[in-house]
């Protein structure tokens, strides 16, 4: 997932790769979607997904529960910065890489 810093306490997870909610979809999807939801500070159907710094450890631990299930993909449990322009914050290190 895209993501990138603004500021040093909020971090934003690109539109795109923020995970969908899908009526009788799967039931892992639907869990981590209202995981990650439950958390963001502001998380609008059609736009960016905003996490305050507070919650970054909790971001981190659902995140790793996601990627240990086996059932989603590192693409869609992997936060990714850009590194021209983004410091990792510590908390997020592990569940973190860099754009290619």
């Amino acid at each position: 997932m895209k993501a990138r810093l603004e500021g040093k306490d909020l971090l934003i997870i690109a539109a795109e790769d923020c995970p969908s909610y899908k009526r009788g979809g799967s039931v892992v999807r639907n869990s981590y979607f209202w995981a990650l939801k439950a958390i963001a500070g502001h998380a609008p159907r059609a736009g960016h997904w905003e996490y305050e710094s507070e919650v970054w450890l909790a971001l981190r631990r659902i995140l790793l529960a996601f990627q240990a299930s086996g059932y989603l993909g590192l693409s869609e449990t992997q936060l990714e910065f850009n590194p021209q322009t983004d410091l990792i914050p510590e908390v997020l290190w592990v569940v973190s890489t860099w754009q290619d």
